[in-house]
């Protein structure tokens, strides 16, 4: 059994806090007004949208080291919908490591909607958690998560490949924004 922490009480987060427990792991999730509370997990899921990184970061840094930090964000501009807003030989995994180099960030669940998180399949398989990152137990540990809830995970190499998982992230959401797929659609990894 793992202590997950979640930031963020959004669908992601909800439905991430339901994999979680369905898993047998303990959960604690902690909003925005939340900041006098101390994070717990050994996993700490950053549940939040992009933007609002940053302040986490600078307010909780300090109880980030050491353990596993999930960054879920898709580092899109949210006023066109048409951008990343991180560097393209970068990602927004990659700043959030660079920020807290006493943490083992991996990316995860990005390439997924809550919907399709909570359904627990796509197109008639199950779900797929593509996870990438450099510290091979923190992808394990991860994997092993998504796995006890029922999903699928891979491991989609190094924190490199984040650049690619946000750009498939984005692509998703653009397709959902101008209704060209519902939301609570997506891609499916047929293994």
């Amino acid at each position: 059994m793992t202590a997950v922490s979640i930031l963020g009480q959004g669908n992601m987060g909800s439905v991430i806090a339901g994999i979680a427990e369905k898993g047998g792991n303990t959960v604690q999730v902690l909003g925005s007004g939340d900041i006098d509370k101390t994070i717990t997990g050994e996993i700490v899921v950053l549940a939040v949208p992009y933007p609002a990184v940053q302040e986490i970061l600078a307010q909780r840094a300090e109880q980030l080291a050491g353990k596993i930090i999930v960054d879920i964000t898709n580092p899109l501009n949210f006023e066109t919908f048409d951008s990343l807003t991180v560097p393209a030989d970068s990602s927004a995994a990659a700043e959030i490591q660079a920020a807290l180099p006493n943490s083992s960030v991996v990316k995860a669940f990005n390439t997924t909607f809550a919907a399709t998180l909570a359904a627990g399949e796509i197109a008639g398989q199950p779900t797929t958690v593509l996870i990438a990152g450099d510290d091979a137990d923190a992808k394990t540990r991860l994997a092993g998560l998504i796995s006890a809830a029922g999903l699928r995970a891979i491991d989609a190499g190094s924190l490199r490949r984040a650049r690619e998982l946000e750009a498939t992230g984005f692509l998703q959401i653009a397709l959902a924004a101008g209704e060209k797929i519902a939301w609570t659609g997506g891609f499916a990894v047929k293994a």
